[in-house]
């Protein structure tokens, strides 16, 4: 049987014999689907936008016919959110989340039945955590783009109406639109600095500066690093009785929820003190006094456990504002896997308390299999990394093979047995230690 004589082929040319015509598609069209389909909010750009062209190329991992943009929001019911009982905030999270997904979906299935193609990406987690980048469509900055709302200085992007309760999706189209969105024109951010006196670790800083290192660190415990670390030591242990030793009770308890349910986010107090948007500022404007006391004091209150790298900034925050949260000491939990990541991680993890008065530049020299100049120059909280070339004059040289630094970074190698095997070496002991105590493990 020939192509053109089979049933399918005679059916589908029979019910339309019109040439498909690749013309823009009505942006108030899908942007009408996405609001029926359940998106509380939705804002299109497209796939050419200078602010996303970063992460161009892994969208079209996800979609190689990525040709336009569909940002969605949905937002979440706020008082569970501000409950100091995480049960309660995590089961909103991760209610919306799933409603996003579900929403989705459903934009993508009316989408095809009006024959625009499209894919829709996760929202949360799943992710790829096979690659080296496991988030392949970063929703924030297309939000922004779209018009959703802005950046507060929590790193979370703030809808005008919605505030911070919000969470994001995203639509790959596979069509160009008609019309696109831009950014609003101001910020909903009120800068009360509310969120910097929630955060139980100091992540955000009064003057807008962020330690995303703490941040993942604590929040994000029950994700991600913090399983793998938990196998090792199931691994290491000699029996019930060391493993106790090793794993606090509730340790165990937090793995075994994680994995019967869904992981929990151990503080999204940020998005919880914020008072930012027009269907949230109300009770802000009228009383801010009763709204700190109601909102904000209970989750400063709350005594908790607060997971921190030994010896940085969130360490000195808990001990100095929170002496009655309890102090757990873990490592970051994460993997870098290459010389780029490396850099990827230095401006994430500089701990800015700890670089207070220093002030000096450091050429690095990575050798063997991926050789690699660079140079890292630290003033205060001020942090500057320039890949590929060594740039002024060093107070500090530091050279090492690669490999080595690398496992190094993944605590698979002591860096004193490192040092002894003449792996690393530097020019200034004083600095080295300086340097490396700005870059925790």
């Amino acid at each position: 049987m020939s192509l053109d004589d089979h049933p399918t082929v005679r059916a589908v040319r029979a019910r339309s014999s019109e040439p498909v015509r690749d013309v823009p598609v009505s942006s108030e069209l899908i942007k009408d689907i996405a609001r029926r389909c359940g998106a509380d909010d939705v804002g299109i750009i497209e796939f050419e936008r200078a602010a996303i062209a970063p992460q161009r190329d892994f969208i079209r991992k996800v979609y190689g016919r990525t040709r336009s943009l569909l940002a969605i929001v949905c937002h979440m019911n706020r008082e569970p959110v501000r409950s100091p009982s995480r049960s309660v905030a995590n089961e909103e999270f991760h209610s919306t989340y799933d409603h996003v997904n579900e929403t989705a979906r459903a934009i993508v299935r009316a989408l095809d039945e009006h024959g625009i193609p499209a894919c829709n990406s996760v929202a949360a987690f799943p992710m790829e955590m096979d690659l080296p980048r496991i988030m392949m469509v970063q929703h924030k900055p297309i939000a922004v783009e779209a018009g959703l709302g802005r950046m507060g200085i929590h790193r979370s992007v703030i809808h005008p109406k919605f505030g911070s309760f919000v969470l994001l999706g995203t639509i790959l189209l596979g069509c160009e639109v008609d019309a696109h969105d831009h950014p609003i024109d101001y910020n909903p951010c009120l800068e009360c600095k509310l969120c910097v006196a929630a955060c139980p670790v100091g992540a955000i800083k009064p003057d807008g500066g962020f330690d995303f290192l703490s941040c993942h660190t604590h929040n994000y415990h029950d994700f991600l690093g913090n399983f793998s670390q938990w196998v090792e030591k199931v691994a290491d242990a000699k029996d019930a009785r060391d493993y106790r030793a090793r794993v606090p009770r509730t340790e165990t308890l937090n793995i075994w929820q994680s994995l019967s349910f869904k992981p929990g986010y151990k503080a999204a107090y940020c998005i919880s003190a914020c008072p930012a948007g027009e269907d949230v500022i109300g009770p802000f404007l009228h009383d801010r006094d009763a709204h700190f006391s109601d909102v904000v004091q209970p989750l400063i209150d709350k005594d908790e456990f607060v997971y921190v790298i030994p010896d940085t900034d969130a360490e000195d925050t808990v001990t100095r504002r929170f002496p009655h949260k309890k102090l757990q000491h873990v490592t970051s939990g994460r993997h870098t896997g290459s010389l780029q990541a490396y850099i990827f991680s230095l401006s994430l993890g500089f701990q800015r308390g700890r670089a207070r008065g220093l002030d000096f530049v450091t050429h690095l020299r990575f050798t063997g299999t991926s050789a690699l100049d660079m140079t890292v120059a630290i003033k205060g909280k001020d942090l500057q990394v320039v890949p590929g070339r060594h740039v002024g004059e060093a107070a500090l040289t530091i050279t090492a093979d690669t490999q080595a630094w690398l496992r190094v970074q993944n605590r698979d190698l002591e860096l004193a047995d490192a040092i002894a095997a003449k792996l690393v070496s530097y020019s200034d002991e004083a600095l080295f230690a300086a340097y490396m105590r700005c870059f925790p493990l």
